[in-house]
């Protein structure tokens, strides 16, 4: 099987080393597409519309280095720890995944050395040669939620997620809202120990200042959103780490 990663952008010396867990939708053939249809699978709960497209954008603007999951957050989420119980879900915004049921060890062990690791694996490998080079870095995941869940809706235009280090995220809050914008402050979802994986694994243990920034999919759905969208965070992020900077002492 292929690598569960591409790598797109390149480094251009900045700090940010963009992150994209759910930006696919492969699925292994074996898997028979997991015994759902094509529509299904290309809903929300199958990977995170539009941001593969915007994140490429921005990577491309900034520019930085992206590292983006190929493969459907339904074979396997690489935003959850090993074990997790939505690691591989049963059941995703009440639709039956049956591909998923009645899997053996050696099966969910397949998915974990396959997709789960040699990613996660390939991030820890930039990071590790970043801070090889005494280069300061802050860590950008980048996601995408939908505008309506079981049946209520969305307001937020995006969030931005934060955990125990909540510094660059409310610089970075800040300046979205001051663009007029609708900005969830953990919102729709919390960044946790236990409810994300790689932000805690690869930001937080190793100390270092990060984003976890999510856009509603109806606004990054078509190419011309998701212009807009690396435009703006192409503008924002570089003036939130100067601001960071500034603020905490960091070398820009």
């Amino acid at each position: 099987m292929a690598d569960s990663f591409v790598v797109h952008g390149r480094d251009g010396g900045g700090p940010f080393l963009l992150v994209s867990d759910h930006a696919g939708q492969a699925i292994p053939p074996d898997l028979a597409g997991l015994g759902l249809s094509e529509a299904e699978r290309a809903r929300h709960i199958g990977w995170d519309i539009g941001i593969d497209g915007m994140g490429r954008a921005l990577a491309e603007l900034l520019p930085a280095v992206l590292i983006e999951q190929i493969y459907s957050r339904l074979v396997i989420d690489c935003n959850r720890a090993p074990g997790h119980p939505t690691s591989i879900v049963r059941v995703s915004d009440e639709t039956p995944v049956p591909g998923n049921h009645d899997l053996s060890d050696q099966q969910v062990a397949w998915r974990q050395q396959v997709i789960l690791h040699p990613y996660h694996t390939r991030i820890t490998c930039a990071l590790d040669e970043r801070q090889a080079q005494g280069r300061p870095t802050a860590l950008v995941a980048l996601h995408s939620f939908t505008p309506s869940m079981r049946g209520v809706a969305r307001p937020w235009q995006a969030g931005i997620l934060h955990n125990r280090d909540s510094r660059l995220a409310q610089i970075m809050l800040d300046l979205l809202r001051a663009e007029g914008l609708v900005v969830g402050d953990n919102e729709p979802y919390a960044l946790t120990d236990t409810s994300d994986y790689t932000v805690p694994l690869h930001a937080e243990k190793r100390g270092l200042p990060y984003l976890e920034i999510e856009i509603r999919q109806d606004l990054i759905a078509t190419p011309a959103g998701q212009t807009e969208w690396a435009q703006r965070l192409g503008r924002l992020l570089p003036a939130a780490w100067q601001q960071f900077c500034h603020v905490y002492g960091e070398q820009p």
